[in-house]
């Protein structure tokens, strides 16, 4: 008899321990907290310090390991000297650490702050640019992100491509593309071939 009678203190033993370390259901709400969210790659769009003669442009920033398309702002005076300038006042824009809205919506830019951006020489294919850099030096980023922000420019694309050269005259200007595949997957470039230099 005491071997039944000491399992059935036991049994009563471990209900009352189970009961007392158990949770207590409750009828008030418990806030966990937000559910995590993705990134949005989104800004609200705003630009309180644009003035009249300033002109609305898109750029285009990585986020998600994409490239996304951000307004910006350019003075009325940047395209005073062409196309050239344009084109400086544009890569400023994508060289520059990405605006307070833009860095919380995820947005980054892979942009040397130091490239630059000149005329080609005369030997070049008309439209060519030449940047400080050679264009196969930069990151893959980088360089999806100076082509398509050039490419929104009509001035600054020649057939389909945006012709970009490096600082040495050794190597000759490439056409490269902005496809559709380069926002989504900005680690391919694609190139064309290169028009046959033409006089200025």
């Amino acid at each position: 008899m005491r071997r039944p009678l000491t399992a059935v203190v036991l049994a009563v033993a471990a209900a009352a321990l189970a009961a007392g370390c158990g949770i207590r259901s409750t009828s008030v709400p418990v806030d966990a907290g937000a559910a995590p969210s993705r990134v949005p790659c989104r800004t609200s769009g705003t630009d309180s310090g644009a003035r009249e003669a300033d002109e609305r442009v898109r750029v285009y920033l990585v986020c998600a390991s994409e490239l996304v398309t951000a307004d910006r702002t350019l003075a009325g005076t940047d395209r005073g000297g062409g196309r050239l300038d344009l084109a400086r006042a544009l890569l400023a824009q994508i060289r520059q650490a990405p605006l307070t809205a833009e860095r919380r919506a995820g947005f980054t830019t892979a942009v040397p702050s130091d490239l630059s951006v000149g005329e080609g020489t005369a030997d070049d294919p008309a439209g060519a640019l030449r940047l400080s850099a050679q264009p196969e030096d930069l990151s893959s980023e980088a360089l999806a992100q100076v082509v398509c922000t050039f490419a929104e420019e009509s001035t600054l694309v020649t057939g389909d491509a945006v012709l970009l050269g490096g600082p040495s005259d050794d190597y000759a200007p490439r056409g490269y593309l902005c496809t559709t595949e380069t926002k989504a997957r900005p680690q391919n470039v694609p190139t064309v071939s290169t028009p046959s230099p033409s006089p200025r």
